[in-house]
């Protein structure tokens, strides 16, 4: 009798799972984080609008490092309107956690550019929720602290 229960459950346990459109596995999960904010932070800089546009959710709202706030809109307007010039940004110290449906990322950027014809330096934590919906990842909300600047 037993066996037949565990049976049933089983059964009905993975027929949930093939149905429900879940994330893929955990590894497989943090390496396509990864890439989705590498993905996002070159589409920044080359004002890839669509990309970014795909990557967020309708409800997406972010904090920036001055503590102002932005929906979807305000972001995607930051990207036509960013007018510095970057020699790089490199995104590193990733942390990602996953819980079901949900991911948090954890990430430093390190950004060198021009001020004044001098080269300048400024680093950022960043730290974004994702989604699993549609069988993609969306962030819905971001966060940025500005960490140093030399």
């Amino acid at each position: 009798m037993r066996r037949i229960v565990w049976g049933v459950l089983l059964t009905l346990m993975c027929s949930g799972v093939a149905s429900s459109g879940q994330a893929p596995d955990s590894g497989d999960v943090h390496a396509a984080l990864v890439e989705l904010e590498q993905s996002w932070n070159e589409a920044f800089y080359s004002k890839d609008v669509p990309t970014i546009a795909n990557i967020l959710a309708e409800e997406f709202i972010a904090t920036y490092d001055d503590g102002r706030r932005g929906d979807k809109d305000t972001e995607l307007a930051a990207v036509l309107d960013f007018n510095q010039q970057v020699l790089s940004a490199i995104q590193d110290d990733f942390t990602i956690q996953v819980y079901g449906e949900t991911a948090i990322v954890w990430f430093t950027l390190n950004l060198v550019g021009l001020r004044g014809g001098e080269p300048a330096e400024v680093g950022f934590r960043f730290t974004d929720v994702f989604v699993w919906r549609d069988d993609r990842w969306q962030c819905v909300s971001s966060q940025s602290t500005r960490i140093g600047e030399r």
